[in-house]
């Protein structure tokens, strides 16, 4: 159970792990008794599905959980846990230590280990059921990189599927593929669609270029530094096959791109379209011919993608 950090407790929650259902808790306050009202949104409207009622006991609380219609009365008593004295399960990481301090139950449900497959060049969540590749034989500040990415997501899965009742793990289906490995490049693309309880389904895709040594983002002016955001867009442009409809939504706003690299070149990919004009986001890919004149050819990237 997490409790907000004031005396009313707002943004309180907690998680069943025995059905993997996270509930939300409404806080009130009845003289020194702590009331938590806990409700599931449904597409129906809200529904309540029991009541806490805590008082103070030493360093924890103490009470009893009702059902909603009286009839169940169960014993409650919580402890405060220290969530930085727990032992890591999975590689150390900057993105584990930073999901424990900003957030200790996400942590709790995360903090275990995941399930390798395909030999290891996969590891799935198995709460979220979030998979991500791995780089067998690369080096371990690459794959925890990875493994930063694959936490993300699977918290992100996990927090829309609380806001859901009944929704299963297509809430948020994230599909990820290895596009060019090379001596000291690795690149990646994700694409990520859910639906949380809005207006409607969503998604948005992720290009990740990362040295393969340190698993860092490499920026695309490591490789080419001609290449800035607005001559990007620029080239983007002039090779999209995109039909009149949709240049007029791709140049009437600043564009925002994604990008990832193939063995055919540089993929482009809008990120900033309106969700009802996310048709009109197709990948371009620029071939690496075409930018060799704008190459550092003495970067450290170079002879990855380059044949002197």
């Amino acid at each position: 159970m997490r409790l907000g950090p004031g005396d009313d407790a707002k943004g309180a929650r907690y998680f069943y792990e025995r059905w993997g259902v996270d509930l939300g808790l409404v806080p009130t306050r009845q003289g020194e008794r702590l009331l938590l009202r806990e409700e599931v949104w449904t597409l129906a409207g809200t529904k309540v599905t029991g009541c806490l009622r805590l008082e103070r006991a030493g360093a924890g609380l103490r009470g009893s959980w009702t059902s909603p219609d009286g009839r169940r009365t169960l014993p409650v008593a919580l402890a405060p846990l220290d969530v930085t004295r727990l032992p890591l399960n999975l590689p150390d990481s900057p993105g584990l230590r930073r999901l424990r301090g900003s957030d200790p139950l996400t942590f709790l449900k995360l903090n275990r280990a995941w399930v390798e497959e395909a030999g290891g060049a996969r590891i799935r969540e198995p709460l979220s059921g979030v998979r991500y590749p791995r780089v067998p034989g690369g080096s371990a500040a690459l794959n925890v990189a990875l493994q930063d990415r694959q936490l993300e997501h699977a918290a992100n899965a996990l927090d829309c599927r609380a806001g859901l009742e009944g929704v299963g793990e297509d809430a948020y289906a994230l599909a990820v593929r290895v596009t060019i490995q090379r001596s000291r490049l690795v690149s990646l693309f994700e694409n990520a669609g859910y639906y949380c309880g809005g207006a409607h389904p969503d998604n948005f895709d992720v290009g990740l270029i990362l040295d393969r040594a340190t698993g860092r983002p490499v920026l695309i002016p490591a490789i080419w530094p001609g290449l800035t955001p607005a001559r990007l867009s620029a080239l983007y442009l002039a090779r999209s096959g995109a039909d009149a409809e949709c240049r007029e939504v791709l140049t009437g706003r600043d564009l925002a791109l994604t990008a990832h690299l193939t063995p055919q070149g540089l993929a482009l990919t809008p990120t900033s379209l309106p969700h009802v004009v996310t048709a009109c986001a197709e990948t371009v890919t620029l071939p690496l011919a075409s930018l060799r004149a704008q190459a550092d050819p003495r970067g450290p990237y170079f002879r990855d993608l380059y044949l002197r």
